[in-house]
């Protein structure tokens, strides 16, 4: 049955891809594009049929932020805000661009085959995000139909369109998920690689660095545990968890802090002309927004002369106005009210899991229940959401939530929990399961058939809406409101999340 289920995961999962590109054209046509204040990269020649053709199949996924990656994949960091945005998916772009699809180079620009390249690239990533979810929750939640509908609620996720896009976090999300499922199968050391390459993914890849520091803490303590008579055998085993986490988060910081080491080379030890290596448009652009350029000629930035001079904390707050509590204004009420759904869930069910077993909480998760705490209850641990092994991910994603709330910019917070934390879909999935119309919302007899539609735990809900409660009507109202909101929104230069 897990085989019929990771098909279900891979069918759902490229169905809302191919509805998300066919989506992403009838919103794109049918609404005209907000002229934001936003940065564009601008035309350096003029756009070919073919480039016309493809910015009118996939131009939805090149808006925001997805400016800022197929700019660095086509010019690399020339602007200072360049550095806000980490570089692994411009440079894995840019590779597919060179490699696969440079028998296109006739009929399509560089720019149009970076933005062909990050829309078949994400494709994969997300599939294969969804199925690495799905593996996670069968080793931590312990129940394989949890597991499915959580990995089906991520293909329909409230920040879908960013898996789409030209974005960082289908890659981030992959990276994340199969760290922590490795992390869970005991392979350490496989896991602190690529913990490692979600920090070049994105900062916020640094957090992860506390779930290899909590598995190898509780592992020194099974191995000191009062009732050992041989504790001093374990001295070697404590040292290599030692070692070993010692090394992991060195290794998981090392390429932030390679990155910010190159933004210091880059533009505070800078050895290069602009007129001489920069396009004239980008200079012009330069010129006309503000925007810093390494120049050897010119003063350094402020920022290089600071005791750590990291540029993208400088950026951050320079550039976004990032800070504690600064997003707090009236103004800022609708991106408040855009977040509270998730800001509500990941509340909820961080208080829902510390309710059900607060003492295993106290302990911080390290320490199970005394005998005789097992006898007085039923000697069996709890399964799905509120299994042991979702205290580590819910203390996570309350960790990520906080940082959210206080420090960025709120709307933001969507996309930083959808592709970090699989808690979201876990405790979203929960809800379906508590609130759903029963055990008759299961998947098709005949799983391998291919239909349109694919019958499975979700499409069975929203085919019983009737019978499903008031929660799991929000719940999948959320999700698909959001999905559908994403494509209109986003795809046409309007604010989202």
């Amino acid at each position: 049955m897990a085989q019929s289920d990771l098909q279900l995961v891979v069918h759902f999962a490229l169905l809302s891809r191919i509805l998300a590109i066919f989506f992403q054209i009838v919103f794109n046509s049918l609404i005209p594009d907000h002229r934001a204040d936003a940065f564009r990269v601008p035309p350096l020649h003029s756009p070919s049929t073919g480039d016309e053709l493809l910015e009118f199949l996939l131009g939805g996924f090149s808006r925001w932020d997805a400016q800022h990656f197929l700019f660095i994949a086509e010019f690399g960091y020339i602007y200072e805000q360049s550095f806000a945005f980490f570089p692994l998916f411009p440079l894995s772009v840019r590779a597919l661009a060179e490699a696969i699809l440079r028998p296109l180079e006739p009929w399509l620009s560089l720019g149009s085959r970076l933005l062909l390249a990050s829309m078949l690239l994400n494709t994969v990533l997300f599939v294969l995000s969804a199925v690495v979810l799905y593996r996670l929750g069968l080793a931590v939640l312990r129940d394989r139909r949890l597991a499915a509908v959580s990995s089906l609620l991520f293909c329909l996720n409230p920040a879908s369109i960013f898996m789409s896009a030209a974005y960082s976090e289908s890659l981030f999300a992959l990276l994340t998920f199969s760290g922590m499922l490795l992390l869970e199968r005991a392979q350490p050391l496989t896991s602190c690689l690529l913990f490692a390459l979600s920090t070049a993914a994105r900062s916020n890849g640094i957090v992860n660095a506390g779930f290899l520091f909590h598995s190898q803490l509780k592992r020194c303590l099974l191995y000191l545990r009062p009732t050992r008579k041989d504790w001093h055998k374990c001295l070697g085993p404590v040292l290599r968890s030692v070692l070993l986490v010692t090394g992991g988060l060195v290794v998981i910081i090392l390429p932030f802090a390679l990155f910010q080491y190159y933004g210091y080379l880059t533009f505070c030890r800078s050895t290069v002309n602009p007129v001489l290596s920069i396009p004239q448009p980008l200079l012009q652009l330069a010129t006309e927004k503000g925007y810093l350029v390494p120049d050897k000629d010119k003063a350094v930035p402020s920022w290089c002369h600071h005791w750590y001079p990291v540029v993208y904390s400088y950026i951050q707050d320079t550039y976004w106005n990032v800070g504690f509590m600064k997003y707090y204004q009236l103004r800022q009420l609708p991106n408040f009210l855009l977040a509270f759904p998730i800001v509500f869930l990941g509340v909820w069910g961080a208080r829902q899991y510390i309710l059900v077993d607060p003492w295993y909480c106290i302990r911080l998760g390290l320490i199970n229940k005394t005998p005789k705490e097992e006898r007085e209850g039923d000697g069996k641990p709890p399964s799905g959401f509120h299994s042991r092994g979702v205290f580590v991910y819910v203390v996570h994603s309350a960790a990520l939530l906080a940082f959210g709330v206080c420090f960025m910019h709120i709307q933001v917070i969507t996309r930083f929990l959808a592709s970090a934390s699989p808690v979201l879909y876990w405790f979203s999935a929960h809800l379906l399961q508590e609130a759903g119309p029963g055990q008759d919302a299961a998947p098709s007899p005949h799983p391998y058939e291919f239909t349109v539609i694919p019958r499975n735990h979700l499409t069975a809900l929203l085919q019983d809406w009737k019978r499903c409660s008031l929660t799991a009507r929000c719940v999948l109202g959320y999700f698909i409101l959001y999905w559908f909101l994403g494509l209109a929104l986003h795809c046409n230069f309007l604010p989202w999340t």
